[in-house]
C-alpha cells in the first residue's frame, strides 16, 4: 500500500524555487532516507509537506493515502496521520509535556470517532515510553523543550512521534547534536515505530544514524531534485565519496 506519494513536485521560498520536481513513493513497512549538502531543499519538502508556512506549491501533487496533503491544512494533515519531527525543535513555555500530548492524542482520537484516552492509561503508556527513551520522567512536568538540551528535545520529539502513531513520519534530521548513546536511543525509538502499517521519511547528512536504522531506500538530494537512489550501500558510498561526484 502506498502510504505516501508524492508526484513531479515543485516548491518555492520567497519567490525562489527551491524544489525543482521530485517523485517519491512510500509504501507501508518502507523506510526512506534522504541525503544531500546544507541547502538542497530536504528541509524545505518536509516542511512544505507538514505544511508549514511560506512555502508555494508551484505545481505537482502529494497524496496521504487517498488524501491530497495540499488541500489540507496543518491540523487536518496531522489528523490523517502525518508527522513532522522538525530539525530545531521549539519550545511552548507554559505548556507541559503532558497537557501538549495529552491533548493531541485526544485529538486525534476524536478526529477518528474515538472517545478521548483515560488519563490512567494514557499516563501509564507515556511513562514507559520517556523510561524506554532514557528521559528523566520530570520533563513531563516541564514545558514542551523548555531548557531541554539538545539531546533531550530529540528524544522528546521521539516520545511525540509513539504517542501520535502517526501513518507517515517526516523526521528531519533527528540525528543532529546526538552522542552516540542519544543517536542509540533515538534509532531504537525509531525501529519501535517503524511496521507494517507505518513509512519514514528520514533526512540525515550522515551515514551514522543509518548504522542504527537500516533504510529500504537511500535518496540523494542536489538542488532540489533526487538525483540519485539505492539502497543501505548508497550511503556508504556517500560516506566515502562525498556528493561532488554526482555533481558532474
Amino acid at each position: 500500500m502506498t502510504l505516501l506519494d508524492i508526484v513531479d513536485l515543485h516548491i518555492s521560498v520567497e519567490e525562489r524555487e527551491i524544489i525543482k520536481g521530485i517523485d517519491l513513493q512510500v509504501e507501508a513497512g518502507e523506510i526512506h532516507a534522504i541525503m544531500g549538502p546544507n541547502g538542497s531543499g530536504k528541509s524545505t519538502l518536509t516542511n512544505a509537506l507538514a505544511g508549514q508556512e511560506g512555502y508555494q506549491i508551484n505545481h505537482g501533487s502529494a497524496h496521504l493515502e487517498d488524501k491530497d496533503l495540499l488541500e489540507l491544512s496543518v491540523e487536518e494533515r496531522a489528523r490523517a496521520g502525518l508527522f513532522l519531527a522538525f530539525q530545531y525543535p521549539v519550545e511552548l513555555p507554559g505548556v507541559s509535556n503532558v497537557e501538549f500530548l495529552k491533548t493531541a492524542v485526544d485529538s486525534l482520537r476524536r478526529a477518528n470517532g474515538l472517545d478521548d484516552i483515560s488519563t490512567v492509561n494514557f499516563m501509564k503508556e507515556l511513562r514507559q515510553l520517556v523510561k524506554k527513551l532514557d528521559l528523566d520522567p520530570e520533563i513531563l512536568k516541564r514545558g514542551v523543550n523548555e531548557g531541554f538540551s539538545g539531546g533531550e528535545r530529540k528524544r522528546n520529539e521521539i516520545v511525540q512521534l509513539l504517542c501520535l502513531k502517526p501513518r507517515v513520519a517526516l523526521l528531519d534530521e533527528t540525528d543532529s547534536g546526538l552522542d552516540i548513546d542519544a543517536l542509540q536511543t533515538v534509532a531504537r525509538g525509531i525501529k519501535e515505530f517503524r511496521s507494517p502499517r507505518t513509512g519514514i521519511v528520514l533526512v540525515t547528512h550522515y551515514q551514522r544514524l543509518l548504522e542504527f536504522v537500516q533504510p529500504d531506500y537511500v535518496h540523494v538530494m542536489l538542488d532540489g531534485r533526487l538525483v540519485r537512489s539505492g539502497d543501505a550501500s548508497l550511503a556508504l558510498e556517500l560516506e566515502a565519496k562525498g556528493y561532488a561526484w554526482l555533481e558532474n
